[in-house]
């Protein structure tokens, strides 16, 4: 069993905001696994597969991204998981727009969702792919940046990292090694 998380925010108005990167990098996982979020449970949407002969989940929090924690937790709980079935993918200014970092555990760094997810299981131990945004020509507050649209110029190169983002959380549910994955996808 694995459950992947993307964050994000459920409307439309923030659909192609920097704040919805693991939104989208989940539709990228369900699109490629061929499967829809086609029911709303534990405060997400949620697509179901298999994955070399394992269950995998995927959602998509309902709860806004500062309480994404609360659907994470009930997640685990409901398909009796833990957090080292975690995967979660999310944008991170701390990284350089268009990169992908995996790491097998961490903080939340700057970011409120994850200090959500963290706080709510209680732990940090769990896989995260984290999709850089930040900018270095763009210098406002952190929250208004996340909150604003992707530029037309720089959409295809977040589409592109979101895909990576997705590869990667898809080798991970088929079982390889977290350390194997970071070594092919951080760069």
């Amino acid at each position: 069993m694995k459950i992947i998380v993307g964050l994000g925010n459920p409307e439309e108005k923030y659909a192609k905001t920097f704040h919805n990167m693991g939104w989208i990098a989940a539709g990228d996982v369900a699109a490629k696994l061929d499967v829809k979020f086609k029911k709303k449970e534990c405060e997400a949407y949620v697509a179901a597969a298999r994955v070399n002969g394992a269950d995998v989940i995927v959602a998509r929090p309902v709860t806004y991204m500062n309480n994404s924690g609360r659907a994470v937790k009930q997640l685990l709980a409901k398909y009796k998981a833990s957090a080292a079935d975690l995967i979660v993918i999310y944008d991170d200014y701390d990284i350089p727009k268009g990169n992908i970092r995996i790491r097998p555990s961490g903080s939340a760094g700057t970011h409120n969702g994850m200090r959500s997810v963290i706080a709510e299981i209680g732990t940090s131990a769990f896989a995260r792919i984290r999709i850089g945004i930040r900018d270095a020509e763009v210098n406002i507050p952190i929250m208004n940046y996340v909150l604003s649209e992707v530029k037309r110029e720089d959409y295809n190169l977040f589409i592109a990292a979101c895909g990576k983002a997705a590869d990667a959380a898809l080798e991970i549910a088929s079982g390889e090694p977290v350390e194997k994955v970071m070594t092919a996808y951080n760069g």
